[in-house]
């Protein structure tokens, strides 16, 4: 029996017993630079397995769409950003500036992977070109996530020590070191390791899942630490939601009447709508840890935890309805 759409995957009920374990028991004292060690080395491996598995035959084929990839990457780098800046006035008087941070930190994510696949296929979309652009995606997040964090930091005029986002040698060393390195390391081993990665998806998604649990724990720890839950009402809570709703479902409209303008054919519109719309967790979390060392990344990664369910919940609805829709078309070739 199949769980329902609106019930959390998951992935999200761990993430949630871990935020309520954090919240009980935060490691604090000598652990604290045991858990570092311990995250960093996963958030490596993460990336190392993110590298063996990323098949870059289908990278330079999906290429070819270039269109397809321009509509994504721009609504994925370009169009989440201005949403988040242009929608300022309204967002941060709900949230305060802490968690509208954590707001502009999703529309500077790249895209998810796997679930924008799997629904690009449930939807019985593109899946060559999803599979494409989502990848690519992640992999120029490495290095337009953060200089897009700073350049929106200092455009709403972010102080030092509310959140924002100065980019520094450390914070390149950091993803070099832990991201971008480990990555590239399994890009050239994808020879030998590839298969044995293939073989093996259960231990790598427990794997991926892990190393965000460990983030979010020491993260939520810090958080509870330093009391910052004590200014966390849950009317902010729902306006958090509110505000990842509303952003979610503007960009899929908009990416709808794009793609229908723009005379893509209905499967290339189901590969830009989910994977123009979505964020990812598995990158963003530990990236979050580089990019705001020191500063309250419980909080900061609150609104992306919350944007992540909901868009597992939304997406998995409409791929249903595109392939009601298409059930009785020709498969797409």
């Amino acid at each position: 029996m199949k769980r329902p759409a609106w019930l959390p995957d998951n992935l999200v009920l761990l993430l949630l017993a871990t935020v309520a374990l954090a919240t009980v028991l935060p490691v604090q004292g000598a652990g604290v630079p045991v858990l570092d060690g311990l995250t960093q080395a996963a958030v490596a491996l993460l990336f190392f397995l993110h590298g063996c598995k990323l098949s870059r035959r289908a990278v330079w084929e999906g290429l070819l769409h270039w269109r397809l990839h321009a509509v994504v990457f721009a609504a994925t780098f370009l169009l989440f950003p201005v949403l988040g800046l242009l929608l300022r006035p309204w967002l941060e008087p709900l949230v305060g500036p802490t968690l509208y941070l954590g707001v502009l930190f999703i529309c500077a994510l790249p895209s998810t992977v796997q679930s924008s696949i799997a629904f690009t296929s449930l939807a019985r979309g593109n899946v060559a070109a999803a599979m494409c652009s989502a990848s690519t995606s992640n992999i120029l997040g490495m290095a337009l996530t953060p200089l897009l964090m700073a350049v929106m930091g200092r455009w709403v005029g972010a102080q030092a020590g509310s959140g924002a986002v100065h980019l520094s040698w450390h914070t390149f060393e950091g993803i070099l070191t832990t991201l971008l390195l480990p990555f590239v390391a399994g890009q050239a081993l994808q020879r030998w390791m590839g298969p044995w990665v293939a073989a093996h998806k259960a231990w790598v998604r427990v794997s991926d899942q892990s190393t965000i649990l460990l983030v979010v724990y020491g993260a939520f720890s810090a958080a509870t630490v330093q009391g910052l839950y004590q200014h966390l009402p849950p009317a902010t809570l729902a306006a958090v939601l509110l505000i990842c709703a509303v952003l979610l479902a503007l960009v899929m409209t908009l990416l709808t009447v794009l793609s229908r303008a723009l005379g893509f054919s209905r499967e290339d519109e189901i590969a830009i709508v989910f994977c123009g719309s979505k964020k990812t967790l598995a990158s963003g979390v530990p990236m979050a840890q580089i990019l705001f060392a020191g500063q309250a990344v419980g909080l900061l990664v609150l609104p992306l935890m919350i944007f992540h369910q909901l868009q597992l919940m939304v997406c998995a609805s409409i791929a249903r309805r595109y392939a009601r829709e298409g059930a009785g078309a020709s498969p797409a070739v």
